[in-house]
């Protein structure tokens, strides 16, 4: 697979928002009592597009990953929550080797409103939703969509629109072109050197990239060139407004020093971007790759556990 011409020199940084990652446990911040959750049964037929886990007890939480993970890239995470949250893990078809969609026509958001519908019918009352890359887009695209369905939002490594990363007047249909291209390109099978390259702009630990460069390859071409072009195709910048809930923003740009970023100008790109969000907060890492919860995951804890006890307080 060819990455197109106008995709290349932002390749470490666009590839690095669109993967997701796990952490190492730690001590979690309590959720309330009253808040514990019921399991209802679940059916899997009226979501196609996604499956989902749980494991825990407490209040919901909804762990949604990025391009090419499965839910499993969650384990982590969810052996540091699963005694105070009731985690509802979620995987998408056609990523790390889970069955392709029947189709990928409007893809994303087909995944956006079947997440609405479980929420819904699962009775999930106002979920915190932690989701990294594609998955923190979706986590503000169902807030964007419902603003009464979802509670708290953890977003790690992601933008509304990441077209505009680099242009910040950029426009859905400037970059429909791009889009249209990269999909086109994406027809087949990434070479394996190319996915493990990629996984090494992100990753800092040899073990790690082994297995995000799995995933990568096991999952489905056609599946990942839609959803990279529902990415680029997509701008929420302007009904971020509608989000009421806290939003926790966390960003990572260690990995793009050679391409001249800063962690200050890679900030500014993140507040640019969240600029109209109300309740929101923006948290840099100081050394961790796109792969937060791996490469910086006592930092990433402490941000989240302390954002959600906060968050938990204010509602009280």
């Amino acid at each position: 697979m060819k990455l197109p011409a106008a995709f290349r020199p932002f390749a470490a940084t666009a590839a690095a928002l669109l993967l997701a990652a796990t952490a190492l446990p730690a001590v979690a911040a309590p959720a309330s009592r009253s808040a514990t959750t019921t399991v209802v049964a679940d059916n899997p037929a009226a979501h196609p597009n996604i499956s989902v886990r749980v494991v825990g007890k407490g209040a919901p939480m909804l762990l949604i990953p990025g391009l090419t993970c499965p839910g499993a890239v969650w384990d982590e995470t969810v052996a540091h929550y699963q005694k105070q949250y009731q985690c509802h893990i979620v995987s998408l078809a056609g990523f790390g080797g889970a069955a392709a969609p029947a189709s990928t026509d409007s893809l994303l958001r087909h995944v956006r409103d079947q997440l609405l519908t479980y929420i819904q019918t699962q009775k999930l009352t106002k979920p915190v939703v932690v989701g990294h890359s594609l998955g923190g887009f979706m986590a503000l695209w169902l807030s964007v969509a419902r603003p009464d369905a979802v509670g708290p939002l953890v977003i790690v490594d992601s933008l509304p629109f990441l077209a505009a990363m680099q242009n910040p007047d950029m426009t859905v249909a400037m970059a429909r072109p791009m889009a249209a291209n990269m999909r086109q390109q994406m027809t087949g099978p990434m070479p394996a050197a190319m996915a493990r390259q990629m996984s090494a702009t992100m990753i800092t630990d040899t073990a790690r990239i082994s297995q995000a460069t799995r995933w990568s390859l096991a999952s489905d071409p056609a599946t990942v060139g839609q959803a990279m072009y529902d990415l680029y195709t997509t701008d929420l910048r302007a009904e971020l407004s509608r989000i009421k809930q806290p939003v926790l923003v966390l960003g990572a740009w260690a990995a793009y020093k050679n391409y001249g970023s800063t962690k200050e100008s890679t900030k500014a790109i993140f507040e640019r971007q969240y600029a109209a969000l109300p309740q929101h907060r923006v948290e840099m890492s100081e050394a961790g790759r796109h792969f937060l919860m791996w490469d910086d995951t006592a930092w990433l804890f402490q941000q989240t556990d302390a954002f959600l006890k906060q968050s938990a307080a204010a509602r009280k």
